[in-house]
């Protein structure tokens, strides 16, 4: 009679463990994770006497310009020409976009001009002003 052959046994990883290393690990990134906060380019923004704060900044977008001209708009420095397409973009994606321009005391008024002039032709319908309360 011929022997039968004994079957190879395979070895297994345990999974027992994989939970508690997983857990480990989420918490260990969520620990050491550092979040950066959008500081957008510099801008000196002017102060009020009267001004209205607005509710909820889920709809806002953010537009900044500085003394030298620039134009930043969600990370990005932009031209006046490139404003208007992504302006209009946001605004077929969010009728109910509000954009808060951000300009510095010092600006000259002929960028803020362009800048409005560009809203106007994405047809943003809410601009405001940010300022600092006295």
């Amino acid at each position: 009679m011929i022997p039968s052959k004994k079957k190879k046994e395979t070895a297994q990883i345990s999974t027992a463990s994989m939970p508690d290393i997983i857990f480990m690990l989420l918490i260990f990134f969520m620990v050491s994770t550092v979040f950066r906060e959008f500081r957008g380019i510099p801008v000196k923004i002017p102060s009020a006497v009267n001004a209205n704060k607005i509710e909820g900044k889920r709809n806002i977008t953010y537009c900044y310009i500085d003394v030298n001209k620039r134009i930043m708009i969600d990370d990005k420095l932009l031209t006046t020409k490139e404003l208007t397409p992504m302006m209009y973009l946001k605004r077929t994606q969010n009728p109910r976009v509000i954009v808060s321009l951000k300009v510095d005391e010092n600006a000259k008024n002929s960028i803020l001009d362009q800048v409005q002039k560009s809203l106007q032709e994405a047809d943003a319908r809410r601009i405001v002003y940010a300022s600092t309360t006295k």
